[in-house]
């Protein structure tokens, strides 16, 4: 994209930003396992800058990728940069490209702006692999002219990959990126590194705007040691145009350099410090790359589940130990502790060696101390033997804990006690009952839900199981004598079950003292509320004034109708009008005094 900028509005934009110097190279992705990386790129420039050349730039250049058979690609990162201010939208392979990430830097000694940008292109690489690459519509010629003055015009590409094999030893590979700059001298430290074998160490750079032509003090040094490239890199030129991968001496202001430093760490060092100086050359390091032999193990883990049981301290908890992007197995036998608020509770272990990238599911039972009340946390932590110690080398100290928070026992609803119920027997046993009111009654917590069932069995079981609960609490119907009526109170987790009686009870009849079988249907026999099918061992006698017995009835006979089945009016003969006496056995436990008035006949 072309970059359109007045000479005026450029002067500018050079005054206000001449308090930015650029952004510190720190750490951007890690790699673990079998990894080896390639940079591949290519400048703009047609010839070095500062030599007097014409000045002029491209817009687009190639360069190959080669990968060998068994090579699998596994990241892949584009960085390109120039003079100016930027241009941010560019093409790969005639795909568009858009800049994800951006740096700047700014000239302290001139007041130019520079600038690199990045774009995470690994689908695109994936799907082309090992070919020819061309970066386009980098447009920098507007601005070039600004720069020749000083030398300082330049733009270029490159493309740092990162590739797996499974040939490859075991390495630990890492990118850092920013953008920083000498003259005089810049310091960089690269943490996280951790190194076990510094065999066949190495450290690459994505750097910009190194001239063959100055070598004044061009030094670069790790950990405090020059170090060099023969025949590309001298150690007075570290950056001067070069390409370790390809050969090549003429990658104008710009290099993709790469050197070996086993002889400059050591085991044990978890981190690297870089140094270059430079006593005239203007040099950018955009990207820096390093690869180490490292077989270590990484143990993370994770909770999975608890399973908190209703009114208990007891939980179990399902959790696997992972050894993602390691290098090394975990061995057999590494320590897990179990803290509750901080405070170790149990302790267990891994009870196989897991696999690089493997991972080992299993499940513990705890018991909570009475010491936790109210919500806790929980933290698993792996490669700990209880001090917070670990047992295992690993790429990774930091990431062995899993912590869930705010976990709470689960409690059973606490419910009110509720009084049993009497109902009076309807004939044949039957009751009617009118609890409804219960719901409110029962429960402590509002919140909480209410069921009614006739067997502990539902009860238990609950609606949501396919239990049936009682509907009708206002008018509930039985025929049983006793009747235990189950009550489920529950709240999100928890249920408790308590229970009252329903009671049907023979209470006492009410007799009628008047007949008059007229058969208007009214009074036409001697009729009492509360006997029949209640008292089935009832038993009636009539008499008249005199005492003589008139008439026996029971629950197996009709009602006294006036008409006579005993005595001196036998065979059924129809009493006179008159004052008569009943005597009414029930012969119910409840009613032991049998029944005794009188009653008037009206024929």
């Amino acid at each position: 994209m072309t970059q359109k900028l007045h000479y005026c509005f450029f002067t500018l934009i050079l005054i206000l930003s001449s308090c930015v110097y650029g952004q510190d190279i720190s750490l951007y992705h890690q790699y673990n396992g079998r990894y080896d990386f390639v940079f591949f790129g290519n400048t703009l420039n047609t010839y070095e800058n500062g030599t007097g050349r014409p000045c002029e730039i491209n817009t687009s250049s190639t360069a190959i990728l080669t990968l060998n058979p068994g090579d699998e690609i596994e990241s892949a990162y584009l960085y390109w940069a120039g003079s100016g201010f930027g241009d941010f939208e560019v093409k790969l392979n005639n795909q568009d490209i858009t800049a994800q990430r951006t740096f700047k830097v700014t000239q302290s000694s001139s007041g130019l702006p520079f600038f690199s940008a990045f774009t995470d292109i690994t689908a695109q690489v994936k799907s082309t692999g090992s070919g020819v690459y061309n970066l386009s519509e980098l447009d920098l010629r507007d601005v070039i002219d600004y720069y020749c003055w000083n030398g300082t015009n330049f733009g270029g590409w490159a493309i740092v990959l990162v590739y797996k094999n499974a040939n490859l030893p075991l390495n630990q590979l890492t990118i850092y990126d920013g953008l920083q700059y000498v003259p005089n001298e810049i310091n960089i430290t690269l943490n996280s590194l951790n190194v076990i074998d510094n065999q066949d160490a190495r450290i690459g750079f994505v750097a910009w705007e190194g001239d063959r032509s100055i070598s004044v003090n061009e030094t670069l040094r790790v950990n405090g040691n020059p170090i060099s490239n023969l025949p590309l890199n001298p150690v007075d030129n570290a950056f001067n145009g070069t390409n370790s991968f390809t050969g090549s001496t003429s990658l104008y202001n710009m290099d993709l350099d790469v050197y070996n430093i086993q002889n400059n760490i050591n085991i044990g060092d978890n981190s690297a410090k870089i140094q270059l100086t430079s006593g005239q050359d203007f040099v950018m390091i955009n990207a820096i790359v390093t690869k180490l032999n490292s077989q270590l193990p990484d143990a993370t883990l994770r909770i999975n589940n608890i399973d908190l049981a209703c009114d208990s301290r007891k939980i179990t908890i399902d959790y696997s130990v992972y050894n993602t992007n390691s290098t090394a197995i975990i061995p057999i036998a590494t320590p897990i502790a179990i803290y509750t608020n901080g405070i170790l509770t149990g302790t267990t272990k891994t009870q196989n060696s897991i696999p690089i990238d493997g991972v080992e599911n299993n499940k513990i039972t705890l018991d909570i101390p009475n010491t936790i009340q109210g919500p806790f946390n929980l933290e698993f932590s792996v490669d700990d033997n209880g001090s917070r110690i670990g047992v295992v080398t690993e790429l990774n100290e930091e990431n062995n804990s899993s912590i869930i928070q705010n976990i709470s026992l689960r409690i059973s609803p606490k419910t009110n006690t509720v009084a049993d119920m009497e109902s009076c027997n309807q004939g044949l046993g039957i009751g009617f009952f009118n609890f409804s009111n219960y719901d409110d009654l029962v429960k402590v917590k509002t919140e909480d839900t209410v069921s009614f069932y006739t067997s502990l069995e539902d009860a238990t079981l609950g609606v949501e199981n396919g239990a049936t609960a009682i509907q009708n609490t206002y008018n509930f119907k039985t025929n049983k004598a006793v009747t235990t009526i189950y009550i489920r109170v529950q709240n999100e987790y928890c249920f408790s079950i308590t229970s009252f009686q329903l009671n049907t009870k023979n209470c006492a009849p009410t007799v009628h003292n008047f007949i008059s079988p007229n058969n208007d249907n009214r009074n036409d026999t001697f009729v009492n509320k509360g006997i029949r099918d209640i008292f089935l061992n009832f038993k009636i006698s009539i008499y008249n004034r005199w005492g003589a017995l008139l008439w026996e009835g029971n629950n197996n006979t009709r009602d006294w109708d006036g008409y006579a089945s005993k005595g001196i009016l036998l065979d059924n003969q129809r009493c006179p009008d008159g004052t008569y006496y009943y005597i009414i056995e029930l012969n119910d436990p409840d009613y032991p005094i049998p029944l005794v008035g009188f009653l008037y006949l009206l024929n």
